[in-house]
């Protein structure tokens, strides 16, 4: 009997995978689609990273260490909590995953607000999870006795919210795991642009996780290191499940070392923030809605004098940029996004180039 293709697992053959931004071949590009630090790291991580390949080159030959105890460490000094409510993950979409793991399945249903970050959803159907969506409103709010009554076993808070970029009070969020049974995990991918965020509440509230990333502010979105502050018991669930090795030598060095700058981070969330408010306001200024932003884009909805907001309209400015060699973001297939784009900030120069384009769009 002739052999056959081997059959995958079927929760896997009817899932779709994620689909990240584009990622544009050749030279010119001004790429404002998936929200990386225009910046380059520290100088800090630059020199740790060379004394690594360098003169601590030999230690290469030996496993990093396993559960990631210097980036714990240095988390530990950063947010004020014993290093046993740590965990490292190869960036914080790891960390996302192993939630997913070790505390959703079938019939333990998995939430999220909607519209939020895709990649949840994805997770959920690898893990056969049900799912449960709760709408989230034109201005930003959300129904707590919603998420309550969801079910949900584990329940995702984007917070500043991608891809709209509403950010949510502490006192709201604390509010909310106070009346949820269930896992709430706050996903902080962009709270160090925000100034606010919910790291308290991880002392407080035994059923809350803030996760966090160092793709966005620290710039190290190559190197995929993010962490969850969680309770200790959710930490020793959570290294059950995960590699033993999971973060490699070369990403724990930058960590360390990125974590550690400070002042780095001041001054280049600074800098991303102030060019988000200008653009902002730019936008306005060509008759473009722009929503309040707090993550390091910006969402808005194309208009002009001749044109009404609309998919078509999103699409014909999505594509002029385009042709001009600039990236941004669509996400047609949700009403509160489809009329929109989200825009990376990138560098002034980046930026410029980005507003002249839109100018040309909105006078065309």
């Amino acid at each position: 009997m002739p052999a056959s293709s081997p059959l995958p697992n079927p929760l896997i053959a009817a899932m779709s995978a994620y689909a990240p931004g584009e990622q544009p071949q050749g030279e010119g590009w001004v790429k404002l689609n998936t929200n990386e630090n225009p910046y380059p790291p520290s100088a800090q991580v630059v020199q740790a990273l060379q004394e690594a390949v360098g003169v601590k080159s030999a230690n290469f030959r030996l496993y990093p260490s396993p559960d990631s105890a210097p980036v714990r460490e240095a988390v530990s000094h950063l947010h004020g909590l014993p290093a046993s409510q740590v965990v490292v993950g190869n960036g914080s979409d790891d960390i996302l995953n192993l939630l997913i793991r070790a505390y959703a399945g079938p019939g333990r249903a998995v939430g999220m607000l909607d519209p939020s970050y895709s990649l949840y959803t994805v997770l959920a159907a690898a893990q056969g999870a049900p799912l449960v969506k709760v709408p989230l409103q034109a201005d930003g709010s959300w129904s707590a006795e919603a998420i309550a009554q969801s079910g949900a076993t584990v329940f995702f808070l984007t917070n500043p919210n991608a891809p709209l970029g509403f950010v949510f009070a502490a006192s709201q969020v604390a509010l909310l795991a106070e009346r949820f049974a269930g896992l709430l995990v706050v996903d902080e991918a962009y709270a160090d642009f925000a100034g606010v965020d919910c790291v308290a509440l991880v002392k407080s509230h035994p059923n809350v996780v803030v996760t966090r990333t160092l793709s966005k502010a620290y710039a190290l979105a190559g190197l995929r290191v993010g962490y969850a502050l969680c309770p200790v018991g959710v930490a020793e669930i959570l290294h059950r499940v995960r590699d033993s090795y999971n973060l490699d030598r070369l990403a724990q060095v930058a960590a360390v070392a990125a974590l550690q700058d400070k002042t780095w981070l001041k001054v280049t969330v600074g800098k991303v923030c102030a060019t988000r408010s200008l653009v902002g306001q730019r936008l306005q200024s060509l008759g473009w809605k722009v929503n309040p932003a707090a993550g390091n884009f910006i969402f808005a909805e194309p208009r002009s004098r001749t044109r009404e907001p609309s998919l078509a309209t999103a699409a014909d400015a999505f594509e002029f940029l385009r042709a001009r060699k600039i990236l941004v973001r669509r996400f047609p297939h949700h009403p509160l996004t489809a009329t929109g784009l989200r825009i990376s900030v990138g560098t002034e120069a980046e930026m410029q180039a980005f507003l002249a384009a839109a100018e040309a769009w909105s006078q065309g």
